[in-house]
């Protein structure tokens, strides 16, 4: 994939808005973890602490690259991402629970291990929409982590008043599964074999679309509840 292509510009755009959306909780654990702190030390807290957990988010998600390009694990990687596209439209039964520390060092632990634990679905959407290009990855958290980080408070009331966004992340993330399995070494070239060559871009659109209504169905469904 060449980097001056249109093609790379909307991969890298689907990474960036990916990253946002999946990565909106893990900036609410981040303040809740410093926010036992003095200020001073608070600002050095997340600084450090989300210094680190980039690095050992962006180590995992390269390793998920590699793996996802071993035949039936891209597509099993598509199967999991499903119910994660499904469970962004589906309001969070309990919100995130994250002890605060009030030590500077137990602050940066706890950012960097809670970053990781509730990072796995960031990972592999974020392997999965990368087509295996290391450089779309790396671009792709250069540009979103930032922004995750300083504008957490802004992107939270963005997505409220624009469900949308929320519909078209899940719907990205149905097409980023559908493209995983369609293009699978073994299952993809099998699904071509049966249904045509038009058989990965008709799954990926299938699967779009079948996250968005089971998403909204879930939803309205726990509201009535």
């Amino acid at each position: 994939m060449e980097i001056v292509s249109m093609q790379f510009f909307m991969a890298l755009g689907s990474i960036i808005l990916l990253d946002i959306l999946l990565g909106g909780d893990n900036a609410v654990v981040i303040a809740m973890a410093a926010n036992k702190l003095p200020a001073n030390l608070r600002r050095k807290a997340i600084l450090i602490g989300t210094g680190g957990a980039v690095v050992i988010r962006l180590v995992m998600t390269l390793i998920a690259v590699w793996l996802l390009t071993i035949p039936f694990l891209q597509a099993l990687g598509g199967l999991i991402l499903l119910p994660i596209a499904v469970k962004l439209l589906v309001p969070a039964e309990q919100e995130e629970n994250v002890t605060a520390s009030d030590s500077l060092m137990g602050a940066i632990k706890t950012i960097i291990i809670a970053d990781a634990a509730m990072g796995v679905d960031n990972v592999l959407a974020i392997a999965g929409a990368s087509h295996g290009s290391f450089l779309l990855v790396a671009c792709g958290f250069l540009i979103s982590i930032p922004i995750i980080v300083g504008g957490s408070t802004v992107i939270g009331k963005l997505m409220d008043r624009f469900p949308v966004i929320l519909y078209a992340g899940a719907g990205l993330l149905g097409w980023t599964a559908g493209s995983m399995i369609g293009h699978d070494k073994i299952l993809g070239t099998l699904l071509q074999q049966m249904a045509g060559s038009w058989a990965p871009i008709s799954l990926q659109i299938l699967l779009a679309v079948a996250v968005i209504a089971i998403g909204l169905w879930m939803s309205r469904k726990r509201a009535v509840q």
